[in-house]
């Protein structure tokens, strides 16, 4: 790999929720710095083989320091309230679209000279994932996996109703509204069958971006909430649902549906298609590998696959008290020997269980790659390769938000309007505008406190 030769240099002196703290150095994350405190890892668990490979592997490049893991997702009041008190884990995993908040509150340092040291070039990590992370052009994060969505659908209500797979996949939203109308059934007045799952409010911006919006600017800094991209893919998506008895009545039926069981709704023929991501294939494979169900990439109205992309990130904090460790720890975490480690282990059990390994979607390019060329085997099985293929053509056309200082109050901001829409309580336009002055007060607030400490 190539080394990213002074890329991203480190900011001064950060001012994190506890206060100031010692300027950082790129010093700090060299193989030759020491530390006795202990590596101490706040976001991280052991769920499954793929993270304890690479967890037994990074240990050991920390060979010396005591590993210790505060498991379970990370709770970002819980750890801004420990960098206030000065208890700081020396390591964090946090979801990318925390990492503009963490940095722009200094709780976390620019890691571009982390992976310098490491000899790890951003170029490889997924687009979209290197820009969740860049905050104020310093990436403040490391990705690791990456979440796409695919079209998913039954075959068995497709055909019925005389439709294909081309029908409900989003390439025409005319298609799919005629599709939720012919495949959804009622019985005795109530709904029995969804024809279609636009899955508000949580998929808006997958909407927005098929037909070429945005909700958001590139560099972070200006809402475009009320735009006629934003309402028009909000009416369409809110109307799937009207056609079906409104919000409520689909997401009660939906939220008693088996969903990890063998009576999903794929199964129970109680589903005809929506959109979901990549991980739920594993489920499908797993409790009902005879379900009829197909698969494609959510595509755009240009017929081209997108996928609103998210995942994780290694990411230090600035008042870390072992930046080398949590430098190592996090690079090993991510490097291709570990991901191709993880995933043989991953394709052995698969194979165990009499199951198909389907991949995965590392964040790295490289590791995508090779994954792909060497693990990943065709089944025989139309639907379930076919899914595979839909997986890694979503993870080639993604896209994300950029990272920004109020990425929490702006998410909220749109997702809160689609509720007021899907409620009854407004109507998109009205929600949308809303929405635009709470989203820009709190991005222009927030960039106003950063741009004010000279960065």
């Amino acid at each position: 790999m190539v080394a990213v030769a002074g890329v991203m240099g480190v900011a001064g002196c950060a001012t994190g929720s506890g206060g100031s703290v010692e300027p950082v150095s790129g010093d700090d994350f060299a193989a030759t710095a020491t530390s006795d405190a202990p590596l101490t890892i706040m976001g991280f668990g052991l769920d499954d083989e793929v993270a304890q490979v690479r967890y037994d592997r990074a240990v050991e490049a920390v060979s010396g320091t005591d590993v210790k893991l505060s498991e379970g997702g990370l709770d970002m009041q819980q750890f801004l309230s420990a960098v206030a008190a000065g208890d700081v884990p020396a390591l964090i995993r946090a979801d990318r679209n925390q990492i503009g908040t963490l940095a722009s509150r200094g709780a976390i340092r620019p890691v571009g000279d982390c992976l310098g040291q490491a000899g790890i070039d951003p170029s490889q990590f997924v687009g979209s994932a290197v820009g969740q992370v860049t905050f104020d052009d310093q990436i403040f994060g490391i990705p690791e996996f990456n979440t796409v969505q695919l079209t998913m659908a039954n075959s068995d209500l497709l055909e019925k109703a005389g439709l294909t797979i081309e029908d409900v996949n989003g390439s025409d939203w005319d298609a799919v509204s005629q599709a939720t109308e012919a495949l959804h059934e009622e019985s005795g007045g109530k709904l029995t069958v969804i024809g279609y799952d636009s899955k508000l409010p949580e998929f808006l911006p997958l909407w927005v971006h098929a037909i070429g919006g945005r909700m958001i600017s590139e560099d972070g800094r200006t809402a475009s909430l009320d735009s006629p991209e934003v309402e028009k893919a909000l009416e369409w998506a809110v109307s799937i649902y009207d056609a079906q008895g409104g919000f409520g009545t689909v997401k009660a039926f939906r939220d008693s549906a088996d969903f990890f069981g063998a009576g999903n709704q794929f199964a129970s023929d109680s589903l005809g298609a929506m959109p979901m991501e990549q991980w739920y294939v594993n489920v499908l494979n797993e409790v009902s590998p005879d379900a009829p169900v197909v698969f494609d990439a959510v595509r755009g109205q240009d017929g081209e696959p997108v996928a609103y992309a998210n995942g994780s990130a290694w990411a230090i904090p600035t008042a870390s008290q072992n930046p080398a460790a949590a430098c190592t720890f996090a690079t090993e975490m991510v490097s291709l020997d570990s991901w191709m480690a993880a995933a043989k282990e991953r394709a052995t059990q698969r194979e165990k269980d009499g199951l198909q390994f389907t991949g995965l979607l590392t964040g790295s390019t490289e590791a995508d790659a090779q994954i792909r060329e060497q693990l990943v085997k065709p089944s025989g099985e139309e639907n379930w390769d076919g899914a595979v293929e839909a997986m890694y053509d979503a993870n080639d056309h993604t896209f994300a938000f950029p990272a920004n200082p109020a990425d929490a109050e702006f998410r909220t901001a749109w997702q809160d309007a689609v509720n007021r829409v899907l409620n009854g309580q407004q109507e998109p336009a009205e929600a949308l505008g809303d929405a635009q002055q709470k989203a820009q007060a709190a991005l222009d607030s927030a960039w106003k406190k950063w741009d004010e400490q000279g960065r």
